[in-house]
């Protein structure tokens, strides 16, 4: 099974795939106002959406440390040293990335619209829904994986059956 912190990487990544794919179309929307923003971001922190960025800069600093490391084995100390700093010097980088994706919603909702699902997210059934969703996202990713699997293995087979018709083994 997937674990919620794979989910929550992954709905990460998709979140700066979205912002990068909507960049463009951004530049050409009206410029939101700070209250919208401001909006936009209640909405994101009561819906429970700035959390799946916690993982984001641990995990840059993560990686770019272990670039280094299989050429600096002897750095290791060093180089966990510098990241721990990294780690705490970075940390409030992440607002960036809230700020952008604020924008974006603001960008696409008036305030009275955000207004309206922040109600939804307080309500007892929207609290229920933010609790839930990451097990069922967890359990939905774990559940495509195994169908995809099977899907390749159906695929697979197909493709072999076919060409045998043709006269040739796969």
């Amino acid at each position: 099974m997937i674990n919620l912190s794979f989910a929550r990487r992954t709905a990460a990544a998709f979140a700066f795939a979205y912002v990068a794919c909507a960049a463009p179309a951004a530049a050409q929307q009206p410029q939101p106002t700070p209250g919208a923003i401001a909006t936009a971001k209640e909405l994101l922190q009561t819906k429970g959406a700035t959390n799946m960025f916690d993982p984001l800069i641990p995990g840059v600093i993560e990686s770019a440390k272990n670039a280094f490391l299989p050429t600096n084995p002897g750095l290791f100390k060093e180089l966990n040293e510098v990241a721990a700093l990294l780690r705490t010097q970075f940390a409030a980088r992440r607002n960036e990335i809230i700020d952008e994706i604020a924008r974006l919603y603001a960008q696409r909702f008036t305030e009275a619209e955000m207004k309206e699902v922040i109600a939804f997210y307080k309500s007892p059934v929207g609290k229920k829904f933010v609790l839930d969703e990451p097990a069922v996202i967890d359990q939905g990713l774990a559940r495509t994986q195994a169908w995809t699997n099977k899907l390749s293995d159906d695929v697979l087979n197909r493709f072999r059956a076919e060409m045998k018709k043709k006269g040739h083994d796969l």
